[in-house]
């Protein structure tokens, strides 16, 4: 069965945001979020463990799926839903076998090439990014584009698609008309007054549901 991806993926992030992870994913929750991934790129192995096991225990309670960013030992011991690897990370095909069959794994591409490859590998959705320039990552590759999306869309058929990379509430509609089946969300979410988290979720979902009853009437 095909992976189905809700229409906004936030990504937690401690740089961004004075909030624990396990606080920045109950109030994505609170605004409708109901998949998240958990990444930090700056917490010790121990540190991110616990941050996520915590994050990760919440969001059980709630009925949301939680995605351990690049870390499949973090993702499996501390019971989450799956992890997101990027292409230098733990092939996927061996974070299959760590995690099991029904363990969502992610995979991030940065070109068509890229996403053809990983349509052959054993994963639940691809990742197609910077869409747009990003300040949320550190070397950051050269942007695809909402022309190179559309190319990564055509190319890869209904492969499950999340576009991530700069996508922010004035753009969002664009990235899912182009063909994402998805757009990640960090910078524009976590960052700035933590207590507008909720409120902003929830105005990312507003404007992708106008889109889809412009679409639907046109």
């Amino acid at each position: 069965m095909k992976f189905v991806l809700p229409k906004i993926y936030p990504i937690t992030d401690p740089t961004l945001s004075s909030l624990s992870h396990a606080e920045q994913a109950r109030r994505l929750i609170d605004g409708g979020a109901s998949l998240i991934q958990i990444r930090d790129k700056i917490a010790s192995p121990a540190e991110f463990y616990e941050a996520a096991a915590e994050a990760a225990d919440l969001a059980q309670k709630r009925r949301v799926k939680i995605v351990i960013d690049d870390r499949v030992d973090i993702a499996l011991g501390d019971g989450a839903d799956g992890v997101h690897l990027g292409q230098d990370d733990l092939p996927p095909d061996e974070a299959r076998k760590i995690l099991g069959p029904d363990a969502i794994i992610g995979f991030s591409t940065h070109s068509v090439d890229e996403a053809l490859a990983a349509m052959k590998l054993p994963i639940d959705y691809i990742a197609i990014g910077p869409i747009f320039s990003t300040s949320t990552k550190m070397n950051a590759e050269s942007t695809v584009g909402i022309e190179g999306l559309r190319r990564v869309r055509r190319d890869i058929g209904a492969f499950p698609l999340v576009a991530i990379g700069g996508v922010n509430r004035t753009n969002v509609a664009s990235v899912v008309s182009a063909g994402a089946d998805s757009a990640a969300v960090i910078g524009d979410v976590i960052s700035g007054d933590a207590y507008e988290i909720t409120s902003r979720i929830r105005e990312l979902l507003k404007i992708l549901s106008s889109t889809a009853n412009i679409v639907g009437n046109g």
